[in-house]
């Protein structure tokens, strides 16, 4: 973004112009179940929620989550990993781990492991560290991918017969036919 100082004051000068369709692969904040959402240390109750919003709500500084006690949080952010974590549940192997780069803009991007996030349901986040700081702060969290309503699996009751009751199978007489060949 270019920088400049004129008779007005600042301006600036807008870089490429962001491509519309790129807010629409971060719309899975709107499939959160916000009321069941956890985050644990968070100095503020209810603050964890508000990382969780629109792409083009993500340099809104004012709606942040921070740590409370030391620089760690833990989000359990309902939507299949294992359902409401707690701290002693962080020394289990992670599903996939990033190593996680200042961000201020909120545009870095983290590949997942496709396989293992094909159908979630419930994921947990666990920031573990800082870049120093006592406490931890968020201010945007964007899950990127597309949502597909649960199938639901209709239970089919079959009887089957081992073996075939005569009485129950009427069928018309049957006339023996023979062929010959010469």
């Amino acid at each position: 973004m270019a920088h400049g100082h004129g008779l007005g004051g600042c301006s600036h000068e807008a870089g490429p112009p962001e491509d519309p369709e790129r807010g629409l692969e971060y719309g899975l904040h709107r499939r959160i179940d916000l009321e069941r959402l956890q985050c644990l240390n968070e100095r503020r109750e209810g603050s964890g929620r508000l990382v969780f919003r629109a792409w083009e709500e993500r340099g809104a500084r004012g709606q942040f989550v921070e740590s409370d006690d030391d620089e760690e949080l833990l989000f359990n952010v309902p939507y299949k990993n294992i359902p409401h974590m707690s701290f002693d549940d962080t020394a289990r192997e992670a599903d996939q781990e990033f190593i996680l780069n200042k961000d201020v803009t909120g545009e870095l991007e983290y590949q997942t492991k496709i396989a293992r996030f094909s159908s979630v349901h419930h994921l947990s986040i666990h920031i573990s560290k800082n870049f120093g700081a006592e406490q931890t702060k968020i201010l945007y969290i964007g899950l990127r991918g597309e949502w597909t309503e649960a199938q639901r699996q209709e239970v089919v009751i079959c009887n089957y017969e081992a073996a075939a009751n005569p009485s129950d199978h009427t069928i018309q007489q049957v006339t023996p036919q023979s062929h010959f060949i010469a």
